[in-house]
């Protein structure tokens, strides 16, 4: 396969979450594209960056803070990989957004680190739809308890949810599966869909979406 060229595919995905929105009678920009900039080689993300692109996703916090401490000016910064307790002071402190919230001792910890700090970032509590054994995230049926957790013992204020379907399942009912779960409790934001399915996630009430590879090609 030839090499991606980000500005072009990143202008593609953005025409596509376009169309998949106005296919599903919303408002495209009721759909925030959180471009996954894990890993990437920053030539890759640099092209995207001056394209306008302002929303980026990171796995890892020390990698962020790497790679965007000195660029951080303007940007919106998603952290959506899994979140250290270790680290959540520095988390707290560097992204707008944590899509990780996933056990009671993460919620304690943040709720410790966003007294400190007097900011917080907005929270989106994360549920293993698939309830896979190796993936992070609250099960469905503990999620209502968790949530409520967060809110009245740890003060948190969760506007969302996260999830990651498994990847050998249609996406469609987990999509359907999270949403349902955020409309009972209130939560307006849904993050989901990725690369191979952020046009179903969309369908199915997906407020952002995350997109690595469609926008930067494979990670190195």
């Amino acid at each position: 396969m030839p090499p991606i060229d980000p500005p072009a595919a990143y202008a593609d995905v953005v025409a596509r979450i376009a169309r998949a929105a106005q296919a599903a009678g919303r408002d495209p920009r009721d759909v925030e594209l959180v471009a996954v900039s894990k890993t990437q080689p920053w030539d890759a993300i640099a092209p995207v960056l001056a394209a306008g692109q302002k929303v980026f996703g990171e796995n890892r916090v020390q990698e962020a803070m790497e790679r965007w401490a000195e660029r951080r000016e303007g940007l919106t910064l998603h952290l959506i990989g899994p979140l250290q307790s270790n680290k959540a002071k520095e988390a707290v402190a560097f992204f707008d957004v944590i899509e990780t919230l996933d056990r009671e001792k993460i919620a304690r910890v943040l709720a410790e680190e966003i007294q400190k700090a007097g900011k917080a970032p907005a929270l989106y509590v994360q549920v293993n739809t698939g309830e896979e054994p190796q993936k992070a995230g609250v099960s469905p049926a503990d999620a209502d308890a968790f949530i409520a957790a967060a809110r009245s013992t740890y003060g948190l204020n969760p506007v969302g949810l996260m999830c990651i379907p498994p990847a050998e399942e249609p996406p469609g009912p987990h999509f359907a599966l999270l949403a349902k779960v955020a409309a009972r409790n209130g939560l307006a934001k849904l993050s989901m869909g990725m690369s191979g399915d952020f046009e179903t996630a969309i369908r199915f009430g997906a407020t952002s979406v995350r997109v690595g590879s469609a926008v930067f090609g494979a990670r190195g």
